[in-house]
């Protein structure tokens, strides 16, 4: 199937990037390529590194892509997750970059590729891997891990009031056999929250499926250890901007780029820092910049973006 996926919050990305014609710029979530051709366009001399650990989005990304090196506008792709970016980056001989851009979560395309088994909407192997490298699986977890160990994933990233409910019903189903397809999950989930409220909410799988999406790839671990190394491959003046799509992600995001505006660790009652640590940059963005309501009407995928910008001290 072809590579789909609406970029949110194109413009004020683009916009929040700040880009210079001969600048250096890393999109760390690649994707199908959307904010990428976008900073091409607006490139000179410069230089665009992509990275994707996804080989499908990696491969639709340097089709769409391919016209503007014909146009002299330079750009790189790789495939890696982007907590190696830093080094992807200084591989290619440049000291740091002067934006770099990371789209958090799940694309259309791996949402609508029922092999994948991102989504509860297609029965399919429990799979849930951005990249199919590596061995866990979806399924290894739901099979594999204690009935603690599934409370604490289900609870923590899925944050679902049912979560002990619905570890409990794993662990009993697959006594019988192993529990292998999103259909087979989906039952246990439904079977596992009460009808009033499934009457109420969305669909009952949605927190259980992102969950397991997200101790899959160790997404909230990448993104926690990653964001500081980020800000400290930006020049000076270059811009971080992280598009998150839930809670737990901007959570993260937020503190991490608070602690790196203001990292001084003293008593509030100390006259003078005595810690030593000084400011690695700026807040751009208060408060988190949100869809339009337009862009919602188009991308309901976008209603619970938030962008937050983060700009490193100049010399």
């Amino acid at each position: 199937m072809e590579f789909r996926h609406r970029s949110v919050l194109l413009e004020e990305t683009i916009e929040g990037l700040n880009i210079r014609p001969d600048g250096i710029y890393l999109d760390g979530t690649l994707g199908g390529g959307g904010h990428s051709s976008e900073i091409l366009k607006r490139l000179g001399t410069g230089h665009l590194i992509g990275v994707d650990q996804d080989a499908e989005a990696l491969a639709a990304a340097e089709e769409r892509l391919s016209g503007f090196g014909e146009k002299g506008r330079q750009f790189t792709l790789i495939r890696d997750n982007y907590c190696n970016a830093a080094e992807a980056v200084r591989a290619l001989g440049y000291e740091g970059a002067d934006g770099i851009l990371l789209d958090l979560g799940v694309s259309s395309y791996q949402l609508d590729n029922a092999q994948r088994g991102f989504s509860y909407r297609y029965d399919a192997p429990l799979d849930m891997r951005m990249d199919t490298r590596q061995t866990l699986t979806a399924k290894d977890i739901v099979n594999e891990y204690t009935e603690a160990e599934l409370y604490r994933v289900i609870r923590d990233y899925g944050e679902d009031q049912f979560a002990k409910n619905i570890a409990k019903h794993i662990v009993q189903a697959r006594r019988n056999g192993p529990v292998e397809t999103t259909g087979q999950l989906n039952e246990l989930i439904a079977a596992a929250i009460p009808a009033k409220i499934q009457k109420k909410g969305g669909h009952p799988s949605k927190r259980t499926f992102q969950a397991l999406r997200i101790e899959c790839n160790r997404e909230l671990e990448v993104l926690r250890d990653s964001i500081d190394g980020l800000i400290e491959l930006l020049n000076p003046g270059g811009r971080l901007c992280i598009i998150t799509f839930h809670s737990l992600e901007d959570r993260i995001v937020k503190t991490a780029m608070r602690r790196n505006e203001n990292p001084c660790t003293c008593p509030p009652d100390f006259p003078v820092c005595v810690c030593g640590k000084k400011s690695k940059g700026r807040v751009v963005t208060r408060k988190p910049i949100l869809p339009t309501e337009e862009e919602m009407e188009e991308n309901p995928r976008s209603k619970s973006a938030k962008l937050r910008i983060f700009e490193k001290q100049g010399e």
